[in-house]
């Protein structure tokens, strides 16, 4: 089984020996099974709260493994609006909610909820249903 350890500093010349791709929900565990691409086990054991972004780097507890975390498509509602006001009160609903967002200048994106997704409708912004990376702020008290 590969340990999974340590997090790098960007290293941009750094060799990685491969990607994994994870889910924004898969990416806050920071103690948990998972497989290679070729279907090793890996097991992370980061600190606890670690969260994991697109493109971090980490290390195996060996030194000789480098992953790159890849944020992974997954389903997801994206919202748009023709007026900035209307995404702004969108953000501040779905904050009200202590609902995961991410947050873009010209959209914010969310986990599927039918009930949310009514909300946002009737506040008169648009709602797509995508397949995407969705990457959410890390909150008020996130690294």
């Amino acid at each position: 089984m590969l340990n999974i350890t340590q997090r790098l500093s960007a290293e941009p010349d750094v060799e990685v020996s491969f990607t994994l791709a994870l889910t924004a929900e898969e990416r806050t565990r920071s103690r948990y099974r998972f497989e290679t691409p070729s279907g090793e086990a890996l097991y992370l054991r980061l600190p606890r709260g670690t969260v994991l972004r697109d493109r971090d780097l980490l290390q195996s507890e060996t030194c000789d493994v480098v992953v790159r975390i890849a944020a992974k498509p997954e389903p997801v509602l994206t919202v748009t609006a023709k007026q900035p006001l209307d995404l702004l009160r969108a953000a501040y609903h779905l904050g009200n909610r202590h609902v995961p967002i991410e947050i873009a200048l010209t959209y914010l994106r969310l986990s599927p909820d039918p009930v949310l997704q009514a909300m946002l409708e009737h506040l008169g912004v648009e709602v797509r249903e995508e397949i995407a990376p969705f990457q959410p702020e890390p909150g008020a008290y996130g690294h």
